[in-house]
């Protein structure tokens, strides 16, 4: 418990006092409202990913929509709101983190018919944060071949998982069902990708899940089981190749700080910093946030060089290779779990793959609603007590 110390009386800060799990139905309100203002800036982005339309101004766009949208809620408060995850836009073999600066050589590169992109973004309402990503295909009426495979081994796998995430189950437990899925589909899920633990002010808890580990990761990743009121952000990365990624070529913009403490020497180094700890907290954050980015990208090094900054580096699979990432923030509670943030359902009128799931289990667990239906249940108690 943290205490001030007053004197020799201590007095107990009421802020440790405070309940910031989903026991709290404010801490739900808040992780559902920062899912709501995600979703619909999500959306928006679907409708202006045409093509023709620049990465650059779909970022920018994203990013505006989550701080003015944040912005208007809990007015009047002080407290902390605004960007969990900076608008990412990763088209077809790039994996993620894709969200160039302006002034990049990337900023001028526009989105083509066919191309399959991948959008990130995250809100986050006192400290509560609610990330999302979804998959689309510019300009198709209708999707087949690899790319609906992918497409539909992605949503099943991401469905599947929430599934899985419950209390008494292991992270490797969703390890294996999204490698069983994908399987089903001729796809692979991305070697190394991770899914974390939630709490206030953290997107990356503790408590991870690991897709396609190599044999050196899993010899080394640590063994987690899920309890009940826990929130997970599950990110679902598929390919249609081997699912081997890779450090591309393109400049890192999107960061995070750490929690270590380190004193930095250099002075535009420290006034970068205490700027990243003024507007982005513990959040990830985008060099675009910064008063001058290209300053702010010299001054991120001494950080980064000793751990205090996190770079979330632009990742890519084989050319010619297609990804699908699905991300969806769910709570896990005494009637089952919660979706405060994640994508819709694709269009499988549209998106036709000619692969189907074979494997029952798998089936049997699609088919498991997410939350439990208490009403049926009682219903049913109230009526047996009745005819005793």
């Amino acid at each position: 418990m943290n205490m001030r110390m007053h004197g020799t009386s201590p007095c107990i800060d009421p802020v440790a006092l405070q309940d910031h799990t989903i026991a709290n139905s404010d801490v739900v309100t808040k992780y559902n409202v920062a899912g709501e203002i995600g979703s619909r800036v999500l959306a928006n982005l679907k409708e202006l990913a045409v093509a023709g339309a620049k990465i650059i101004d779909l970022v920018l766009e994203g990013d505006k929509q989550l701080t003015e949208a944040t912005g208007k809620v809990y007015k009047g408060k002080k407290i902390n709101k605004g960007i969990a995850f900076p608008t990412s836009i990763s088209v077809n073999n790039v994996v993620a983190h894709f969200s160039p600066l302006p002034t990049d050589e990337e900023a001028q590169i526009e989105l083509k018919e066919g191309d399959v992109v991948k959008i990130t973004l995250g809100a986050q309402i006192d400290g509560f944060a609610s990330c999302l990503a979804d998959t689309i295909v510019v300009g198709k009426s209708e999707v087949t071949g690899r790319i609906a495979d992918v497409i539909s081994a992605a949503w099943y796998a991401s469905e599947a998982a929430l599934r899985t995430v419950r209390p008494g189950k292991k992270n490797w437990d969703v390890t294996k069902i999204v490698d069983a899925v994908v399987k089903e589909f001729d796809c692979t899920a991305l070697e190394g990708m991770l899914s974390n633990s939630q709490s206030r002010n953290v997107v990356d808890g503790k408590k991870r899940i690991i897709l396609n580990p190599s044999e050196g990761q899993r010899r080394d990743f640590e063994s987690a089981e899920f309890e009940e009121g826990e929130v997970y952000g599950i990110d679902i990365l598929v390919s249609t190749g081997d699912g081997k990624v890779k450090n591309g070529d393109k400049t890192t913009t999107i960061f995070k700080k750490n929690d270590i403490t380190y004193q930095l020497k250099l002075r535009t180094s420290r006034a970068v910093f205490s700027e990243v700890q003024k507007k982005a907290g513990d959040f990830p954050f985008s060099l675009r946030e910064l008063d001058d980015p290209k300053k702010g990208r010299m001054g991120l090094k001494e950080p980064q060089d000793h751990n205090l900054i996190t770079p979330y580096e632009v990742l890519y699979d084989k050319e010619g290779q297609i990804v699908v990432q699905f991300f969806t923030t769910i709570a896990l509670t005494a009637k089952g779990n919660v979706k405060f943030a994640g994508a819709p359902a694709p269009d499988f009128s549209k998106v036709k793959s000619d692969k189907k799931i074979q494997n029952q289990d798998i089936l049997d667990l699609l088919a498991t609603p997410l939350k439990t239906n208490n009403k049926k249940k009682n219903k049913k108690n109230k009526k047996d007590e009745a005819s005793a």
